[in-house]
């Protein structure tokens, strides 16, 4: 056997991949299942706390804040083994997917409550005085007028932010999430061979790959002409 033959049949064994591929392809679909979670509840979740901030209520500012920069600083790692291991102690146990799914969402929310707030405070304030000079409430102005130049402007960095943080549903593994990689894991352990593990990769570029694209083009298309 040569080299070559050695190097396909230790990372790309044709048997291996046949036995192993229904696993994969069920670790596919949790992944994407817990990707859209992820990226629905964290949005909704981060633009609902910018809209609470800027009605400018100084201590309901102050605990958004605080809850923003809590999780913009823990490790998305630490925040998913405290909710798994460490809620149970306090009467609810929630499951390695639920952990995973609450703790990026978190994060997200996070990271994009921040980019909500600032495209809501890079609009001009001659455009809220303008708005309300026509007699639009506040409530009016900020919806019709404010968030949609806002939305304009946060959406390429959202799209870089949320790509990122749904690729992490690969630390679900630590808590017996079976996405890709634990899938992939398992069955290297079982074969005692790295071929799922390329399929596990190659999984993850067949399923990111066109949203790194797509937010490109996003990127492109909503970009401010100079």
């Amino acid at each position: 056997m040569t080299t070559w033959d050695r190097f396909l049949d230790t990372f790309f064994n044709a048997r291996v991949m046949a036995k192993y591929l229904p696993d994969i392809l069920s670790g596919v679909v949790v992944t994407i299942e817990l990707a859209l979670l992820i990226v629905t509840s964290g949005l909704v979740a981060g633009l609902v706390l910018a809209l609470l901030r800027s009605l400018g209520i100084r201590p309901l500012n102050w605990l958004i804040v605080f809850v923003v920069d809590l999780f913009r600083s823990l490790p998305p790692l630490v925040i998913i083994v405290l909710m798994y291991f460490g809620l149970p102690a306090a009467g609810w146990g929630p499951s390695g997917f639920v952990s995973t799914w609450l703790s990026l969402a978190f994060v997200l929310m996070a990271f994009s409550e921040e980019i909500f707030w600032a495209g809501i405070t890079s609009i001009p304030r001659g455009q809220w005085e303008a708005a309300r000079s026509t007699g639009l409430s506040f409530g009016e102005t900020l919806i019709y007028v404010i968030l949609p130049q806002a939305l304009r402007l946060t959406i390429p960095p959202l799209t870089n932010r949320t790509i990122a943080i749904t690729k992490g549903t690969a630390l679900g593994t630590v808590v017996a999430v079976t996405e890709i990689l634990g899938q992939a894991s398992s069955a290297v352990s079982n074969s005692y061979n790295p071929s799922p593990l390329m399929m596990g990769a190659a999984a993850y570029v067949v399923l990111f790959l066109p949203v790194v694209v797509a937010g490109r083009w996003i990127e492109t298309r909503f970009a401010w002409k100079r």
